[in-house]
């Protein structure tokens, strides 16, 4: 297994909490975010941006995460909110809210991406690809992304046509097939194109 160097902290000395989103790019449920501290010698092998390790990796690593970290938390902002706002202004509001309900408040934030919007007057940078560079992102990522699975799987239960348990929303060939057949659902993001189609859904 080739091993992974991700950066503790970009800045030395600073309390930094890592921040990173899932679910931006589905056609249902929530977009989920978490905010992440760690100490600054935390480490474990696995350690990675969630979308380059497995399933059962990202389960692993959760407890760890959470076990070792300083201060971690999760948020989300659902469908129907997103289409509302967007999903851009979704994303930022759920790590808002991820920061919002960390006991411990940092004093500079990194978020994964390019877009962020200013939060309580706190130092932030966002870096592209933050989730293959540094660890309290690619931990953010992974909680993010396995409490975001663990919702989809919850609502697969609810609606199995949509094959959510595999897909966790995003826009595979077999979930365009079942909005195409069964129409959406109060989970479905209604600002998004559910079909490749230009069919009416309603």
């Amino acid at each position: 297994m080739k091993t992974i160097y991700l950066k503790p902290f970009l800045q030395n000395g600073r309390l930094e909490a890592g921040c990173d989103e899932a679910g931006r790019g589905c056609l249902a449920g929530a977009v989920y975010a978490a905010a992440v501290i760690l100490p600054a010698d935390f480490y474990h092998p696995l350690l990675n941006d969630s979308k380059q390790i497995s399933e059962k990796q990202r389960y692993e690593l959760r407890p760890y995460i959470e076990e070792n970290a300083v201060a971690y938390a999760v948020a989300w902002i659902d469908n129907t909110e997103i289409d509302k706002i967007n999903i851009l202004n979704a994303s930022i509001l759920a790590m808002h809210r991820a920061l919002d309900k960390l006991n411990t408040a940092p004093d500079f934030i990194l978020i994964d991406g390019n877009r962020f919007k200013p939060y309580k007057g706190i130092s932030y940078q966002c870096i592209v690809k933050g989730d293959a560079s540094y660890a309290s992102i690619a931990a953010a990522s992974v909680l993010a992304k396995t409490y975001r699975d663990d919702y989809m799987k919850e609502l697969a239960a609810e609606y199995p046509y949509y094959d959510w348990e595999h897909n966790k929303g995003y826009p595979t060939r077999k979930h365009r097939a079942a909005i195409a057949k069964y129409g959406v659902t109060p989970y479905h993001r209604t600002s998004y194109k559910l079909l490749d189609e230009q069919l009416e859904l309603f």
